[in-house]
């Protein structure tokens, strides 16, 4: 069954690859190719950085764990799809991340907008307190 999806993909991807070779030039096929590789290398060499720094908003709670999930995966996904040599994959890989991108900015306004409401309610500098003197009625005082 999966080969029935890749070989349409695999017949897409080469049809855009050689329009692409075609109209741009070998040379600047080779280039973009080595350019999209040095990039999806450099992100996957950085997705370290990356899955720390999506963990912190975990912890802080900007960022839910099935956010959590949903980024980290396409991130890895458009890393390793810019590395894959073709212009669908490269289209592909560049919409994986902007999703992660879309995801990572979602995820910090939401809960900042949800907190900042929820700080509003009620009064800032007022602490509710209950004093009870025990010792009234055994020590009287001179």
């Amino acid at each position: 069954m999966p080969i029935l999806v890749a070989i349409p993909f695999l017949l897409l991807e080469l049809y855009l690859s050689l329009s692409v070779g075609e109209k741009i030039g070998f040379l600047w096929s080779a280039i973009w190719i080595v350019i999209t590789i040095i990039i999806g290398i450099q992100l996957l060499r950085l997705s370290p950085f990356a899955v720390m720094g999506n963990l912190e908003a975990v912890k802080r709670g900007k960022l839910s764990l099935q956010g959590f999930h949903s980024v980290s995966t396409s991130y890895f996904i458009g890393a390793i799809l810019l590395i894959i040599p073709g212009v669908l994959t490269d289209i592909l890989g560049v919409f994986a991340l902007l999703y992660t991108i879309y995801l990572q900015f979602i995820a910090k306004i939401t809960p900042e907008q949800t907190n900042y409401q929820s700080e509003k309610q009620g009064e800032d500098n007022v602490i509710d307190v209950e004093i009870i003197d025990e010792y009234t009625d055994r020590n009287p005082r001179p």
